[in-house]
């Protein structure tokens, strides 16, 4: 059964290290009847969320701010899976996807939780330049309990200081077989 996978692509580079697993991710998915958007958070504008508790789940754009996660609220109302990406930045996820993921929970808001649970997988590609990721994988877990996703795996490639360090290494066939496996 064909899914909607979303792509949340943290990374600032557009074919840096992590753009590369998702590049492999992709490949692997659409090889397997899988539609696949990618959001390539960087350039867009998203602002940081305010806290304000007015998000309404079930209107058009949840979110009392008007920017680019109008784009992403349907997608990811929609989607069956959300795959996140990111470089490995102070031992967690990019700013960019941080911010995002912030400004997801309007879908959790006032009409009803549109986000959490409802049968959503998600998965976790990231590239880095040392292998400390645990905090990140910690933080990942975390977020795949509260929002009741199936945690379908995660690709985590160190030692990637230079962009194209990621070219022919094992995470990226990895990334593709990830993608391909999701049924």
């Amino acid at each position: 059964m064909s899914k909607k996978i979303v792509i949340l692509n943290g990374s600032p580079r557009k074919n840096g290290n992590t753009s590369a697993l998702v590049k492999a991710f992709t490949e692997g998915a659409e090889s397997a009847g899988h539609s696949v958007s990618e959001f390539f958070l960087d350039g867009m504008e998203i602002h940081g969320c305010k806290g304000c508790f007015g998000g309404h789940s079930k209107k058009e754009c949840p979110c009392v701010q008007k920017d680019d996660m109008a784009q992403i609220y349907p997608a990811a109302r929609d989607c069956d899976v959300i795959v996140l990406a990111s470089p490995l930045y102070y031992w967690t996820m990019s700013g960019q996807l941080r911010t995002a993921l912030d400004r997801l929970f309007a879908l959790e808001e006032g009409d009803g939780n549109l986000l959490r649970g409802n049968g959503k997988s998600s998965a976790l590609l990231m590239a880095a330049e040392g292998h400390g990721f645990e905090d990140a994988v910690l933080y990942y877990d975390h977020l795949m309990e509260h929002l009741r996703w199936k945690n379908l795996g995660h690709v985590l490639a160190g030692g990637n200081m230079d962009v194209g360090d990621i070219k022919g290494k094992s995470e990226i066939q990895q990334a593709f077989d990830l993608g391909k496996s999701i049924q």
